[in-house]
């Protein structure tokens, strides 16, 4: 009798989270599966989904990718050796220099990716400060450089953050041992500390492969409207075309190729532990 009451008790204290899913999680995602597998005219259709095909959509979807993974290797290389530098601080520079690095997010997104727009643009901050110094200015403003610049100074905190949780947790012990028998630095961080860190760096990669694949508007700022990944096509498509059906498709074919990707890369988790690969 009580354990029914606790089962229920759980039930009635889930059912807030419960709505909240059905109401902007299941709901929406129902809506975009009707038009995308809908013609305008209403009638079934896969037209929608094969669009994905097209050569511009393709060549967006292609685009999007190769910023995705380049995003998402670019905060892989940038977070170790900060990290690694991070656990040998004390507990206060610790918070101190963590709190730089999230700083920026509190702030407005639009306003920071609108100030890199300042900073990469043709005469902005760094090519007066290029041309001062004596050197050649960069044709930065409105190339895939400037996007891939955008997209790693936005999503490097989302990488940072649970390598630095996972590389925090592994016993100091493990490592002195490890010194003791003679292991060199990069020993101790092949052997040790990457296969210990590998949970918390299937985490980051999710966090930051799935929004910089899927991002347009730091693509519509740095790149001027020239480059386009394939959510500005969608975006277009729902705001500007009012084509839903071809937006929600291309949503669609979008959606299953992360969820394919992401199923590859948390192959190796195994019950929430990393194992060792080397």
């Amino acid at each position: 009798m009580n354990r029914a009451k606790s089962v229920n008790r759980r039930t009635w204290l889930s059912s807030p989270y419960i709505l909240w899913v059905i109401g902007f999680t299941v709901i929406p995602l129902g809506v975009i599966f009707k038009y995308a597998l809908t013609s305008r005219e209403g009638g079934f259709s896969l037209e929608n989904i094969v669009a994905t095909f097209d050569p511009i959509h393709l060549k967006a979807m292609v685009f999007s990718l190769e910023i995705a993974v380049g995003c998402t290797l670019i905060c892989i290389l940038l977070s170790y050796p900060l990290v690694l530098a991070l656990r040998h601080l004390g507990m206060g520079r610790q918070g101190f220099t963590m709190f730089i690095l999230i700083l920026p997010m509190w702030m407005n997104f639009i306003l920071r990716i609108l100030a890199w727009q300042m900073i990469l643009s043709n005469n902005g901050i760094l090519n007066f400060l290029l041309t001062r110094l004596g050197l050649e200015a960069l044709p930065l403003a409105n190339t895939g450089t400037a996007i891939m610049i955008g997209v790693v100074y936005d999503y490097l905190p989302y990488m940072v953050l649970p390598i630095f949780n996972a590389v925090a947790e592994i016993d100091e012990d493990i490592i002195e041992a490890a010194r003791d028998l003679g292991a060199s630095g990069f020993t101790v961080f092949r052997k040790i500390i990457f296969p210990l860190s590998i949970p918390g760096l299937l985490s980051g990669i999710v966090m930051v492969f799935v929004p910089s694949m899927t991002s347009f508007v730091i693509s519509d700022i740095l790149g001027g409207g020239k480059l386009q990944l394939i959510g500005n096509i969608i975006e277009q498509e729902f705001t500007k075309s009012s084509n839903w059906n071809l937006g929600s498709g291309l949503s669609v074919s979008l959606m299953i190729f992360v969820l394919i990707s992401m199923a590859f890369t948390t192959k190796n988790d195994v019950e929430g532990k990393g194992s060792a690969i080397w």
